[in-house]
């Protein structure tokens, strides 16, 4: 080797620390600024993903799992908390799968982050989908990635024709499982039905292992049950004030009708009540919460 490119060599290895501790620097300087007037500067910075990599060496890859990381702890340090603000949430997501296009856990998760409405996260579907695609471009035999930007459609968007095809086009990769295909013609036949959607919860609680998303999973396939009982409780109550004239006050009333056996119960094993309006609803005891995404939308007025 020649002078020149051993003197090259050194100055690279002698960098590459100087550029680690760059990055301790700032991230340490994101933690302690974001809440302040330097917010913007930082928003600014992180804006650039192609500057992080020019600057990263031919590190990549050991960079993207710091942003990750970094994206993950942001995510979790707001999550649940009054009125929490996720802004810096896509510029360490897009940084992340810039500097490593096959992360795919940044992409799957990132979405999850990205698209969950109100405290639990950014409420931007659009930036969702964005990520999941470019997640799907660059992996394009990584299934899962095309089941969950038919769920971002099907789920956030209410898109069902878009949903359909994101699921069919999955169902195409190798390796792929039957029920992509099931979803596919589910999807594009019934929409938004309950019964559509519990399939989906259930594939997504049976198919991760993570934690967090297995409980939203089983928190809302438990929602899904609650929401199926009242509307057949709706059907039955509207029976009773076809025969009786009026609307039932309590589920003692509907069963002495003969119209349910026992006292039906929600999920969390309390009996579901009625309101004033004779619709079903549950009891004041219940931990269970029905997202309004879930729930009918109310009938014009005539």
């Amino acid at each position: 080797m020649n002078r020149p490119n051993q003197r090259l060599v050194w100055i690279a290895a002698a960098c590459v620390p100087l550029l680690l501790v760059c990055v301790a620097a700032l991230q340490a300087g994101i933690d302690t600024r974001t809440r302040t007037a330097m917010q913007e500067k930082d928003e600014l910075l992180l804006s650039s993903p192609s500057a992080v990599q020019r600057i990263s060496l031919g590190y990549d890859s050991l960079l993207a799992d710091i942003y990750w990381t970094r994206a993950v702890q942001y995510y979790g340090s707001r999550v649940g908390t009054e009125d929490p603000n996720f802004d810096l949430l896509w510029p360490l997501l897009d940084i992340t799968t810039t500097l490593d296009p096959k992360l795919v856990t940044a992409y799957r998760f990132g979405a999850i982050f990205l698209s969950e409405p109100g405290r639990g996260g950014a409420g931007r579907t659009d930036l969702a989908v964005k990520l999941v695609k470019r997640g799907i471009a660059a992996n394009p035999d990584r299934w899962r990635l095309g089941a969950d930007l038919g769920f971002l459609y099907y789920w956030r968007m209410k898109d069902y024709p878009d949903s359909a095809a994101a699921y069919l086009q999955a169902s195409k990769v190798q390796g792929s499982p039957l029920w992509l295909k099931m979803m596919a013609a589910r999807v594009a036949q019934k929409g938004g039905s309950l019964e559509t959607s519990r399939m989906i919860w259930s594939q997504l609680y049976e198919s991760t292992q993570d934690a967090m998303v297995r409980k939203r999973a089983s928190d809302m396939l438990r929602a899904l049950k609650a929401q199926e009982d009242e509307t057949q409780l709706d059907e039955l109550a509207a029976e009773y004030q076809r025969r009786f004239g009026h609307f039932p006050a309590s589920m003692d009333e509907l069963r002495d009708a003969g119209l349910v056996r026992g006292i039906p119960l929600d999920p969390d094993g309390y009996p579901y009540e009625f309101g004033a309006n004779g619709k079903s609803q549950l009891n004041s005891r219940s931990s269970l919460v029905i997202p309004p995404e879930i729930k009918p939308a109310p009938t014009p007025s005539k």
